[in-house]
C-alpha cells in the first residue's frame, strides 16, 4: 500500500504527515509516538478510510523552530486542525492514544467541527484523580531524573506511577543502553514538555459533555488497576459516558493489532 509523506509548514514548525488508504477520513495521533508507531495499525484501517498519521509538534521530523515552546495542548490541538483543514478531506474521525488522546480531546473541544466523532484511548488525565497532589509530586520526580541523566530511574518511576509490572532486568535491557541522538532528543523532549502539559491538562467537562453521543473513552481489557483505567474512569464518570473496552492494554493497536482495528471499527458502526 502506498503511503504520502509530506510536510505542513506553520509559522512555529513543520509538521510531517503521512496518508495512506481511500475512504472516510481518520487521524492517529499519539504524543509522543510519532507516525512511524502507528504505521501497521494505519495499514490495517487503510483498507477502507483514508488514514492521517503525523509526528507530534517538537517529535522527530515535526521541527519545532523554537523548542522552548514546548508542547501546549491548544498548540497540539491547532495542529491536528490545521492538518485536517490542509488534507481538505474531513471532516475527521480522530483516534488519539495515551498523550494524543489529551490532543483529540483538546481537538473535540475547540474545532468540533473537524472532528465530530473522537475516541480517546486512555488519556493520562491525572488532574481527575483524588490523588492529584501525590500524582504531580511523582511526575515532578520522575522528570527531574530523566532531566539529570538518570533516564533508568526516570522510566522506573514512570512504570511504578503507571502501576505497569516492569522487571529491573527489562528496565536495564529498554533503558541502560546508547540511544541514538534523535530518540534522545525525542524523549527529552517528552519528558520537559509532552509529559507535563498532558496530565496536567483540564478537560472542559462541560463541553464535552454536550458531544457525549459521539466522543468514545477507551481502555484496555488487560488495563485493569492501570493509572489510565483510573484516569479515563474518572473522566467518564464526569461526562457520563461508559468506557469502552478494547484489545490489549495501553499500547493495545501495536500489540493486537487486527483485533484492535476490528474493535474500532465496531465501535464507529454503533455510533
Amino acid at each position: 500500500m502506498s503511503t504520502i509523506t509530506a510536510a505542513l509548514d506553520l509559522p512555529d514548525v513543520r509538521l510531517h504527515y503521512e496518508l495512506r488508504g481511500e475512504g472516510p477520513l481518520i487521524v492517529l495521533i499519539g504524543a509522543p509516538m510519532d507516525a512511524d508507531a502507528f504505521a501497521p495499525f494505519a495499514d490495517e484501517l487503510a483498507t477502507d478510510h483514508t488514514v492521517l498519521t503525523t509526528d507530534p509538534r517538537g517529535v522527530k521530523r515535526s521541527i519545532l523552530h523554537d523548542p522552548s515552546q514546548g508542547s501546549p495542548l491548544e498548540r497540539r490541538a491547532a495542529d491536528l486542525a490545521a492538518l485536517i483543514e490542509h488534507v481538505d478531506l474531513g471532516p475527521a474521525i480522530v483516534f488519539g492514544s495515551s498523550g494524543g488522546a489529551v490532543t483529540s480531546l483538546a481537538l473535540a473541544q475547540a474545532r468540533p467541527e473537524l472532528a465530530p466523532t473522537v475516541v480517546a484511548h486512555e488519556p493520562p488525565l491525572l488532574e481527575l484523580l483524588p490523588d492529584r497532589v501525590e500524582q504531580r509530586r511523582i511526575t515532578d520526580e520522575l522528570t527531574t531524573a530523566a532531566l539529570s541523566g538518570d533516564r533508568i530511574g526516570a522510566w522506573r518511576l514512570f512504570f511504578a506511577q503507571a502501576n505497569i509490572p516492569m522487571p529491573e532486568e527489562a528496565l536495564v535491557q529498554w533503558f541502560g543502553g546508547e540511544v541514538d541522538p534523535q530518540h534522545h532528543a525525542d524523549e527529552q523532549f517528552w519528558f520537559r514538555y509532552e509529559l507535563p502539559a498532558s496530565v496536567r491538562w483540564l478537560p472542559d467537562v462541560e463541553v464535552l459533555r454536550a458531544r457525549a453521543d459521539h466522543l468514545v473513552l477507551g481502555i484496555g481489557e488487560e488495563s485493569i488497576g492501570q493509572l489510565c483505567e483510573r484516569t479515563t474512569a474518572a473522566l467518564g464518570t464526569q461526562l457520563g459516558i461508559a468506557p469502552t473496552r478494547f484489545p490489549g492494554d495501553h499500547t493495545g493497536f501495536v500489540d493486537h493489532t487486527a483485533e484492535f482495528a476490528a474493535r474500532l471499527r465496531e465501535v464507529l458502526a454503533a455510533l
